[in-house]
């Protein structure tokens, strides 16, 4: 779980083939154009996330794509400010999924989500239980926890050797690490990925129009930077 320096780049390009595409919260503004700068992260007031819950979030995004690798970071793209947002909206109230039981225990991740709790109960859940833990475990919060303590407990998280009561602790790290993914590399319009540094990293054109004389040449980087769809140019 643990991004190294040297493979960081390689979890970078493979979380683009592991994102699924990206519901449009309520919350979120189409109106926006590319004249508006980005929000900054220190003065975001979060709309979900309460102030221990944001610190939570805030160290969490931290270690899953740090910013000490080759390429910007969680907390420099604006990632957790995507998540907040997705928590109001269509993503965090699980408005077009199937939500009825029964939801029976390992069963294949094709049958879909097995879970009563919302996504936005998901966090709330998973966070409460992870402070309770640390705090057992550690006398500290996760916030106030070294680097490589931090990474531990996620990776606890992630293997589910910490069973929580009321959320799986596997189900909450799965869907912290998707939507790091996903406000890393999704359209700023969505909060996160602040001035497309993402896409810049991994060269991705974003909503280009038009690559015709660039389809037959193999092996040639691209050497254009990318357009966002408010029209925001790298």
């Amino acid at each position: 779980m643990s991004l190294k320096n040297e493979s960081r780049r390689r979890f970078m390009q493979g979380a683009l083939t592991s994102i699924p595409a990206i519901t449009l919260g309520s919350g979120v503004s189409l109106t926006a154009s590319a004249s508006e700068p980005p929000e900054q992260l220190s003065d975001y007031q979060p709309v979900f996330f309460d102030a221990d819950e944001w610190v939570f979030m805030l160290a969490a995004c931290d270690r899953l794509i740090p910013s000490d690798g080759p390429g910007p970071g969680a907390l420099e793209t604006n990632v957790p400010i995507f998540i907040d947002r997705q928590m109001e909206g269509s993503f965090g109230y699980a408005t077009d999924w199937y939500m009825k039981g029964p939801f029976p225990d390992n069963v294949s991740p094709l049958m879909g989500y097995q879970s009563p709790l919302l996504p936005r109960e998901v966090y709330r859940a998973g966070i409460a239980a992870t402070h309770d833990y640390c705090v057992r475990q550690y006398g500290q919060a996760f916030a106030a926890l070294d680097n490589a303590t931090q990474e531990e407990v996620l990776q606890q998280l992630e293997r589910e050797n910490i069973t929580f009561e009321h959320v799986s602790a596997r189900q909450f790290f799965a869907f912290l690490l998707q939507n790091t993914k996903e406000g890393y590399f999704a359209d700023p319009i969505h909060g996160g990925n602040k001035h497309m540094a993402a896409w810049k990293f991994i060269g991705f054109p974003g909503a280009r129009g038009a690559y015709l004389e660039w389809v037959d040449q193999h092996n040639v980087k691209y050497p254009l930077g990318p357009v966002s769809l408010t029209g925001e140019r790298g």
